[in-house]
């Protein structure tokens, strides 16, 4: 019986060590699976100023391995809009990648008002770093102003700080707002005299050697050269004709046409900085990237790193020149050969299969009113200065002083709170005041109190994006709507801001690991990128994230 016993008591203990190694077994697999069911690298694409339709207006010019590869073997959200307004590029960026609207980001333009101090500020400027890579303030720069985590951020908090996120762009607002907070680094481009990648002290305190040998390299100067079509501009016809009265052009060439001799060019537009307002600015973008990407080893292991790449020269450009222009045709064919480089180096250094890609954009634009008026098709400028006289003459007429109003900007009156305790009056009654004489102006469709923003929920149309993009401690005490496409601008060139079609309805686009092949109708907003991402990878939501995961796109 002894014997008996102790066989049991031995067969017991086998079986439970084999239990625990089982167990463990299990457990290590499932480590193992979930691991390697994450991408090596993420890499988020910003286009800035891409209109949804460039994607269907151009597809005969693309090749098959940029904008139509991503197509090809990812999804394509149709429907994707902005879900709130000011449409600009430093809100733009901010909500693709926290997930949320600069109702809670806090960054509520490029550049706004501050209330506290008094006066303007702009959205990544920060006086308390230093630059780093060049002498000029331009890399005085920082995230301090945004006011929730990005999904990169949460990337870098769950793997411990080893997954990397690196940020890169033309514009530092563009580098800097997606990388976050805990970025290990976001480079954007200095031009004038200098022609290099700089940052800044948020980030480190020099220049990494591999950044130090790009600049040092002939890489930017190689594109001050000439600008012509990548095709015979015969076959652009998805475009207006070359010459017209409706394009900006550079100094020092009297006709916004093709060819543009970019060296000469150069000397009268702010030296390298003509390269943003080319396609070679895009180019040059993923030169950098690309070189990142190798110096950085990302993607080389199963801890996911993020690369946030946004193409600023389409903005430049569109601004310059339209966006029924021939050289937003180009820029966009040359995009798409950037991309597809971009693509296949992915390809080669990270592998097929294990990298994961999104691609959108920071907000759309108009086409030139001038030119729109031309076909009869209701659009136009607003007249500020004569707008700006009528007001300040009633604010006189009515509080028998001009300075009741501290400022203007991003079509929202600030009102000095001072004043209005010293006259006595009752803060919501001069907001009403005040919108019911701005409503009277020519040119102005709709106007809303701040009282209103607060106190009232909307949930859909212009009401509900002015909602989701006031931040009560920073956005002013009226705000206004202008008609459909009347824009305060220039009579050349196109620009944006607006929550109408034309400024919300942007591409949005996956592939790679993780993603699912297919297509929707069904409306997305910009706020489902970062959970859409955050899910992806298993992580944590950006802290002030409002936006739901797309489960339809993840595979």
């Amino acid at each position: 019986m002894k014997n008996i016993f102790s066989i049991i008591v031995v067969f017991l203990i086998l079986s439970s060590c084999g239990a625990q190694n089982t167990t463990t077994e299990i457990n290590k697999k499932t480590s193992d699976l979930e691991s390697n069911g994450r991408p090596k690298l993420v890499v988020g694409i910003v286009v800035d100023q891409m209109r949804y339709d460039y994607l269907t207006r151009f597809a005969s010019q693309y090749g098959v391995g940029g904008f139509n590869r991503m197509i090809e073997e990812g999804f394509n959200c149709k429907n994707n809009h902005f879900n709130y307004v000011p449409t600009y590029t430093g809100p733009g960026h901010a909500s693709v990648y926290t997930g949320t609207t600069p109702k809670n980001h806090g960054i509520i333009g490029n550049n706004w008002y501050n209330k506290e101090i008094k006066e303007m500020v702009y959205c990544a400027s920060d006086a308390d770093v230093n630059s780093v890579g060049t002498e000029d303030k331009a890399g005085k720069m920082s995230p301090h102003r945004l006011q929730t985590t990005t999904f990169a951020d949460e990337n870098r908090l769950f793997t411990q700080g080893q997954g990397k996120t690196i940020g890169i762009a033309l514009k530092d607002r563009g580098a800097i707002l997606p990388a976050g907070h805990t970025a290990n680094a976001a480079y954007w481009f200095h031009g004038k005299d200098e022609g290099r990648w700089i940052s800044s002290s948020h980030y480190m305190e020099e220049l990494p050697k591999w950044v130090l040998d790009f600049n040092t390299s002939t890489q930017a100067e190689s594109y001050l050269k000439e600008w012509n079509t990548y095709y015979d501009i015969s076959t652009y016809i998805e475009s207006g004709v070359d010459e017209n009265t409706f394009e900006g052009g550079f100094k020092g060439k009297d006709k916004a046409t093709f060819p543009y001799d970019l060296k000469a060019l150069s000397k009268d537009n702010r030296g390298y900085d003509i390269l943003k307002a080319t396609p070679y600015g895009n180019s040059l973008t993923t030169d950098f990237a690309l070189a990142a990407i190798k110096a950085e080893n990302l993607g080389q292991d199963q801890i996911t790193d993020i690369l946030a790449v946004s193409y600023s020269a389409t903005d430049y450009v569109g601004h310059n020149f339209g966006v029924n222009s021939k050289e937003i045709e180009d820029t966009y064919i040359r995009l798409d050969k950037d991309l597809e480089r971009l693509f296949q180096y992915l390809d080669t250094t990270v592998g097929k299969g294990e990298y994961t890609v999104f691609l959108t954009a920071d907000h759309g634009a108009v086409d030139v009113p001038s030119y729109l008026h031309s076909l009869k098709v209701p659009a136009g400028y607003v007249d500020n200065k004569d707008r700006k006289a009528m007001f300040n003459a009633f604010l006189n007429a009515t509080y028998g002083t001009d300075s009741i109003v501290e400022n203007i900007s991003n079509d929202q009156v600030f009102i000095n709170r001072d004043k209005v305790k010293e006259l006595g009056l009752k803060l919501s009654d001069v907001q009403e005041t005040i919108a019911m004489e701005q409503l009277s102006y020519l040119n102005v469709a709709k106007v809303y109190t701040a009282t209103t923003m607060s106190t009232t929920s909307f949930s859909e149309g212009i009401e509900a994006l002015l909602q989701n993009g006031f931040n009560q401690k920073r956005s002013g005490d009226v705000l206004l709507v202008n008609d459909t496409s009347f824009i305060s601008y220039g009579k050349t060139g196109s620009t944006h801001g607006s929550g109408l079609n034309y400024d919300t309805h942007v591409p949005l686009l996956f592939f790679g690991k993780g993603i699912k092949h297919g297509e929707t109708y069904d409306k997305t907003v910009i706020p489902d990128i970062a959970a859409t991402m955050s899910a992806l990878l298993g992580i944590s939501f950006p802290n002030g994230a409002t936006g739901q995961p797309l489960g339809f796109v993840i595979d």
